[in-house]
């Protein structure tokens, strides 16, 4: 399992009847009730934005996403609210007066807009301070678009804010019955970070199914908007793309391009994995079409039921097929694994005959009167060195030698082991990348790290081992520091 980081490409919260922008401002305030720069009885934002999905569809082109053995590619939006560190920010006042806003609904929808685009703008703050202006301009306010009623210096958008709350407009698309949501969410104590299910809607553009978007919203639901009469303003606060800290707003794509190669540990009367691995001058590629799988035993026969099996692209130059249970056979022999049906730029190419051993069953399971005892491990790295500053530019595959620990040699063949990536904010850990398998191939263990959607920070790696029942976790075995190239 891998995941990626999308950025905004553009973001910007506009305000209701106001031609204010505040789309360089480093968080998004979202509030309702009486407005901080309007004399309506009500007011409210809505916070705007698009996406970069550029190195997404680059990595789905090159199939290092790859949904060949399956369709399991979810996508998260993810925006980290302002208050989230420390609670005593509860039911108090924000800097500009307003009430910390709890128990409401907010909607993500796509932006009703096709056929032209928005500008994010240039504007800082709500309102123009009016001592300042008076000596000097006030730059960090602006009422350049994008605002609530304009996309562009040329162009309106269709409905003022981008749809109608009161399902006033004689477009129906344009009014909130009309808007697609893409998903909503309830959210009690105002504290909690955003993510919403993006996974539909992202995946049908990247599939070509769904086209001309020009971005989504999130808003409050009209229920909140249209409330009238109140004398405070009630707000909650994420921050923006603009944000001089780690928490940038980001999609996060979740892809499963685990191996777990059984070639080395393949047992009897257990579903087990194999792999072909393709090269060229030393990178990976990709075959004209997957190929096919024949099982043969000790004497070179096919076995009827391992013979025509399937097989699918796991990532990219990397073949899966699961072989079904062998059973009945002494153990240990050796059998083969025949791939044929292999092709490159339309020649064909010579089948490839792999060996491997079935193992007795006590090779994968332990059944007895005795428990276990846990191992302590050790590890070794390769691919980042230890304290490297890494450009944001590279695509690193990092080895990872498991071994037994205060041993140098004792190599173990069949760990489960997980990492996990994350930076440190004082003493609190924001992780990049939650738990995640560790690739485990005949010969190596090992997974990608990619800083092209990192933010430069030092970041640290954790490994987790599986033991007897017990869950270790080893902190800080590498460290490394992601860095700007320019």
């Amino acid at each position: 399992m891998s995941i990626l980081r999308s950025y905004f490409s553009k973001n910007n919260t506009i305000e209701f009847n106001s031609f204010v922008n505040t789309g360089r401002n480093p968080v998004t305030q979202l509030f309702f009730g009486q407005g901080l720069n309007i004399s309506t009885p009500n007011g409210f934002t809505r916070f705007i934005f698009d996406l970069d999905l550029d190195l997404l569809r680059q990595k789905l082109a090159t199939s290092e996403i790859s949904t060949g053995c399956t369709t399991a590619m979810t996508h998260t939006l993810v925006m980290t609210n302002t208050s989230s560190f420390d609670q005593e920010l509860l039911n108090t006042y924000a800097s500009d007066g307003s009430g910390r806003a709890t128990s409401f609904d907010l909607i993500l929808y796509r932006i009703p807009l096709t056929g032209q685009t928005w500008d994010e703008g240039v504007g800082y703050d709500f309102v123009d301070d009016l001592a300042i202006a008076q000596f000097s301009n006030n730059r960090a306010f602006s009422t350049r678009p994008s605002n609530w009623y304009q996309t562009t210096t040329i162009s309106n958008w269709p409905e003022p804010g981008t749809y109608s709350n009161r399902n006033l407009n004689a477009n129906p698309n344009l009014n909130y019955n009309g808007l697609v949501i893409v998903d909503r969410k309830h959210f009690e104590f105002g504290n909690e970070d955003i993510e919403f299910d993006m996974s539909n809607e992202i995946n049908n553009i990247l599939y070509g199914s769904l086209t001309g978007v020009t971005g989504w919203g999130i808003a409050y639901v009209p229920e909140i908007e249209n409330i009238t009469g109140l004398t405070e303003t009630y707000s909650v606060g994420y921050f923006t793309r603009h944000t001089q800290t780690f928490y940038q707003p980001f999609l996060q794509t979740d892809y499963d391009d685990l191996i777990e190669d059984d070639r080395n540990t393949f047992v009897v009367n257990k579903t087990n994995k194999l792999y072909l691995y393709a090269f060229a001058n030393g990178d990976y590629i990709n075959l004209d079409n997957d190929p096919v799988v024949d099982i043969y035993d000790p004497d070179g026969l096919p076995i009827p039921y391992a013979t025509g099996l399937t097989t699918c692209l796991r990532t990219k130059g990397v073949y899966e097929v699961t072989v079904p249970p062998l059973t009945g056979f002494s153990t240990p022999c050796q059998f083969s694994d025949v791939w044929t049906s292999l092709a490159k730029d339309g020649n064909s190419l010579p089948n490839v005959e792999n060996n491997f051993i079935l193992q007795n069953s006590s090779a994968y399971f332990t059944i007895g009167t005795l428990s276990k005892d846990p191992i302590l491990y050790g590890f070794d790295f390769s691919g980042i060195k230890q304290n490297e500053k890494i450009y944001n530019t590279d695509v690193r595959k990092v080895m990872v030698t498991i071994k037994k620990a205060y041993t140098s040699q004792y190599v173990l063949q069949n760990v489960e082991a997980f990492y996990r990536v994350y930076v440190k904010e004082g003493q609190t850990e924001v992780i990049v990348q939650d738990w995640t398998p560790i690739n485990r191939t005949p010969n190596e263990y090992y997974f990608i790290f990619d800083t092209r959607d990192k933010i430069p920070n030092q970041y640290y790696v954790d490994i987790q081992v599986n033991s007897s029942g017990e869950k270790d976790t080893y902190k800080k075995v590498l460290m490394f520091q992601i860095v700007n190239s320019k």
